[in-house]
């Protein structure tokens, strides 16, 4: 079942029915500004009738030097005219929002070109890339389409250009907005193929558990990428082929029945070679907590809706985080149970982040050896022999346990210890980047090559939760009473605090960061309030988003936010070294 979340965001006509001058209005108040000082542009700010279309400027930057100027167009249904279906449900509409923005982009550049000072000439859209993902920048509803951009108001020095800015918003922007935005205008075979690849892979999503499944590869699909930051996918690349033995189908609402192969749940091993592929898979399951455009190649990879992408950490700060399921007895009696550290070790990095993973809700643990901590992962038998006391419980021995008392599942790509042959539930092999089924060989090896080593005994698994304290999250800076901002892609400046979210794997997007920036000065704002625990702040959070969308973090109208997890809220939080928490009693 698919979710309809297109109508309870409120409503676009709602959002843009505002006082309004004519487009007239604008265009000579823009030719008398000409050769004047351009803080004169902020005289600018208000609501536009074009006819066809609304013109906000919701914001005037200070100089052309500055973020440039943030503008809203919102076209009602009557002139936009997209069929009900493209839109019926949240997988169809954030799905067509991402053509949509596609297409606005295309005309901006085809339409506009940078000349003068700054950003001058500028009409810019947070675009999307390959993932379909709910985005500020762009909204369909059955009240209209609304479209958030930037302008770079155009300027010589500090002079404002009023007659190039009446060009390029009374003559430019209007063509932009009449072939971007309206449905007669825009390719209705390419829609068709956004909005059913999303709906498809939302439904193939929520029938995995059904099926005792925690992901799915669809045959044909194609899982390389041309680089580490191109995520296009590679030209030439081997279409994925599932064994027959691993093989399911599934029977969709627009792609009929896709057959491909089932990641089934417990403990799956992906094992090969260097090069082979293995790494591919998983990245692969780790993108499919998301949805993906037509012409990605993964559109119909999934992965359940709460997978944790888990790696070592070394140096990140961990707030009274119960580790004692895998690390327990440290030297001078250091208490594992509410562990917390400025700096910690990988294998302690590592713990905390499965703890905390689980304290947000996740079924399913992503896991690759090459970003993992060795000791973490296993403990040979010469090295049990050598080292009689060692504190850790690596997760061979606990991941068996994960399935059986917590029912969460563990995907691992493993090339190096054969030790995980004994706890693997499924073993597949990568050779040339296609998959093999080589379960029962695996166990028959394991059989012939048993090893000596001694299971380790450690605490059990339960689910400390915590309870975030007010008074360390403190998002004052300077002058300003709440400043949460970002750097990059993964940085995030909180009050004086950075947290750095490098080690989020999940978080693809720099408008993600963007989003749980303001989410956490929501959530500090809203929820934390010494009383509720962490798991009750992100429920709330997840549903102020799910009943008011992005909005509903920042009243401004933004267009630069998308969508993000509760898991990566959680990561955001428990990243921020002034936290501090209460543990409550399991």
């Amino acid at each position: 079942m698919i979710v309809d979340r297109s109508v309870s965001h409120g409503s676009i006509s709602t959002l843009c029915s505002m006082p309004m001058h004519d487009k007239e209005r604008l265009y000579q108040r823009l030719i008398q500004l000409d050769g004047r000082s351009y803080a004169t542009y902020k005289e600018l700010r208000g609501t536009y009738d074009f006819g066809a279309f609304a013109l906000h400027i919701d914001h005037v930057q200070s100089d052309p030097f500055a973020a440039p100027s943030r503008m809203r167009a919102c076209v009602p249904q009557a002139s936009a005219a997209y069929p009900p279906h493209t839109y019926q449900n949240s997988s169809r509409s954030v799905a067509l929002s991402a053509y949509l923005i596609d297409s606005f982009a295309a005309q901006a550049r085809r339409h506009t070109q940078r000349s003068g000072s700054g950003y001058s000439g500028l009409i810019e859209i947070a675009t999307p890339g390959q993932l379909l993902l709910e985005r500020s920048a762009m909204r369909i509803d059955s009240t209209g389409v609304e479209a958030r951009f930037t302008v770079g108001l155009p300027a010589t020095g500090r002079r404002a250009l009023g007659r190039q800015a009446a060009h390029l918003l009374c003559e430019l922007l209007p063509e932009i907005i009449e072939n971007a935005l309206r449905y007669a205008a825009n390719d209705a075979e390419e829609i068709e193929r956004y909005i059913t690849a999303g709906e498809d892979a939302d439904i193939l999503r929520t029938q995995l558990r059904a099926r005792g499944l925690v992901a799915f590869v669809a045959d044909g699909s194609v899982l390389p990428r041309r680089s580490g930051i191109d995520d296009r996918p590679l030209a030439g690349a081997v279409p994925f082929l599932s064994p027959p033995s691993l093989r399911v189908e599934f029977d969709l609402p627009n792609a009929g029945r896709v057959s491909g192969m089932g990641v089934r749940e417990g403990v799956t091993l992906i094992v090969g070679g260097g090069f082979h592929g293995k790494s591919t898979l998983l990245r692969a399951l780790e993108r499919g907590i998301y949805n993906h455009r037509p012409d990605d190649g993964r559109q119909r990879v999934v992965c359940e809706a709460s997978a944790v992408k888990i790696r070592a950490e070394d140096g990140r700060s961990i707030a009274g985080v119960d580790i004692s399921p895998f690390i327990n007895e440290l030297p001078m009696g250091r208490d594992t149970t509410c562990f917390s550290s400025a700096n910690a070790s990988g294998s302690t990095s590592q713990a905390a982040y499965i703890a905390e993973a689980m304290e947000a809700g996740a079924r399913t643990l992503l896991v690759d050896e090459d970003t993992a901590a060795t000791n973490f992962m296993i403990r040979d038998e010469r090295m049990q022999q050598l080292v009689s006391h060692e504190p850790i419980t690596p997760l061979v021995d606990r991941v068996h346990a994960l399935y059986r008392e917590r029912g969460i599942s563990t995907v691992l790509a493993m090339g190096g210890s054969g030790d995980y042959l004994d706890v693997a539930d499924c073993v597949i092999a990568m050779e040339d980047y296609l998959p093999r089924d080589v379960t029962k060989r695996a166990r028959t090896i394991a059989a012939a090559h048993p090893t000596a080593r001694k299971a380790a005994t450690a605490h059990p698994l339960a689910i400390r939760e915590r309870i975030p304290q007010p008074h360390s999250m403190d998002a004052r800076r300077g002058k300003r009473s709440l400043d949460a901002r970002t750097r990059g892609d993964h940085c995030v400046l909180f009050g004086r605090e950075t947290i750095d979210l490098n080690g989020v794997e999940q978080l693809v997007d720099g408008g993600q960061t963007r989003a749980i920036a303001r989410a956490l000065l929501y959530a500090r704002t809203h929820y934390i309030d010494g009383r509720r625990s962490l798991a009750d702040v992100l429920d709330a959070v997840e549903r102020d988003l799910a009943e008011r969308g992005l909005d509903a973090l920042d009243d401004r109208c933004l267009g630069d936010l998308t969508h993000f997890r509760r898991q990566e809220l959680a990561a955001a939080i428990n990243r921020l070294r002034s936290l501090q928490v209460l543990q409550i009693e399991a």
